[in-house]
């Protein structure tokens, strides 16, 4: 998922406010996310039988460990943060995390080792982490690198607006108005695509996007859904409507040619979609942000790759 310096260093002043932070984290149970505690959510997951834990090496050996390695981020708001009072990492992703480490191990044992996309398939392919869990886009190239489970979360461009904008809840009602958009960015032909009509004001970086709407350079501001929930939680003056209207699908990586463990977390992840608690994830965190019910989890296997 592409993120501009100025974004990531300003995603980054939140975490290292008050506190500094290491390269490996636990994730542990009694960590808070945006919307509450995860605690009741952990206590109702569910957890792997001996006989199902047999149908994976992997997983029996991460069992035996009693910890659940996780290649992800510590300064992404309401995927993967460290809070900085608690120490835990609070939500989406993270939260993914903990109940996967509980389904294998019975307790949330998550332990977090920073990744980024240029690190991710080697802390896979030399068993540094057992899966990485930080909005990996699945594709049929990158698929011949690592096995991707799921998908688990489908994000894509969405809209922002200041919070007193009415009458905008989908790319249509873009038409004719100017819309803020990051320079090079997707967002500029996604919004050409649906509003043909739209005039698209363009910026260097995801704040001075934001400034421009808070300007009034336009009345709308489109961008990946999650770098919109991370900017509307660093900006309480925007809003985020709608759903994505464009298709990203993030998968859970795993060491290329694992089908079993392929398999079991497949398998975890259906379990925790229909008990709702994915659903609850994703209300606790980036639901905090952006309007209306959770949305429905995606297909596990429907995109090439996964």
């Amino acid at each position: 998922m592409p993120r501009t310096l100025v974004a990531r260093a300003a995603i980054g002043a939140i975490v290292l406010l008050g506190a500094s932070l290491s390269a490996c984290s636990s994730s542990g149970q009694g960590s808070t996310a945006p919307g509450g505690s995860t605690q009741n959510l952990l206590d109702r997951a569910p957890v792997a039988s001996d006989a199902e834990l047999a149908q994976s090496p992997t997983a029996a050996a991460i069992k035996k460990r009693g910890q659940l390695t996780v290649g992800g981020s510590l300064d992404a708001p309401l995927l993967s943060q460290q809070n900085p009072v608690t120490g835990g990492v609070e939500g989406f992703d993270a939260t993914l995390g903990k109940l996967l480490a509980k389904y294998i191990t019975g307790q949330p044992a998550a332990r977090i080792i920073e990744s980024s996309s240029v690190t991710r398939e080697p802390l896979l392919a030399n068993g540094t982490v057992d899966v990485v869990l930080q909005t990996y886009t699945i594709s049929q190239e990158r698929a011949k690198k690592v096995s991707f489970a799921g998908p688990y979360l489908v994000s894509g461009q969405a809209i922002a607006t200041l919070k007193e904008t009415t009458g905008i809840s989908k790319p249509q009602d873009l038409a004719g108005k100017k819309v803020v958009a990051g320079a090079n960015t997707p967002a500029i032909a996604a919004v050409k695509e649906k509003a043909p009509t739209a005039d698209v004001v363009t910026f260097d970086t995801d704040p001075e996007c934001v400034l421009g709407l808070e300007q009034g350079r336009g009345v709308a501001y489109v961008q990946d859904l999650t770098l919109l929930a991370a900017q509307s939680q660093l900006n309480k003056k925007i809003k985020i409507v709608g759903q994505p209207f464009t298709s990203d699908p993030y998968g859970i990586g795993l060491k290329l040619g694992d089908d079993t463990f392929k398999k079991f977390v497949n398998d975890w992840l259906k379990k925790i979609q229909d008990a709702g608690l994915w659903q609850e994830a994703w209300k606790s965190s980036l639901g905090t942000v952006v309007e209306g019910e959770a949305p429905t989890p995606p297909a596990i296997g429907s995109v090439p790759g996964s």
